[in-house]
């Protein structure tokens, strides 16, 4: 599932994001929007998992919000 995260401060270094999401699923993707600041991350998590983790790591979220699905189902997924 893809998710837009709105953080409560500024975001820390993206490796750290980006360990903490793959620690709970190692498949998953994060990047940064510098449009708007937000994170974009792929993940086979809820959003609540992922807001769990990511204050865990002690990047809390303001708002974890899932994307519209952009898959064909070409690939059976």
């Amino acid at each position: 599932m893809e998710y837009r995260v709105q953080l409560s401060a500024p975001a820390p270094d993206l490796s750290a994001i980006d360990d903490a999401v793959r620690d709970a699923d190692p498949a998953a993707f994060v990047d940064f929007d510098p449009a708007d600041g937000a994170l974009r991350v792929t993940a086979w998590l809820s959003a609540e998992e992922l807001a769990v983790v990511l204050a865990q790591a002690g990047i809390p979220a303001n708002k974890v919000e899932l994307q519209p699905s952009v898959c064909c189902g070409d690939c059976s997924g």
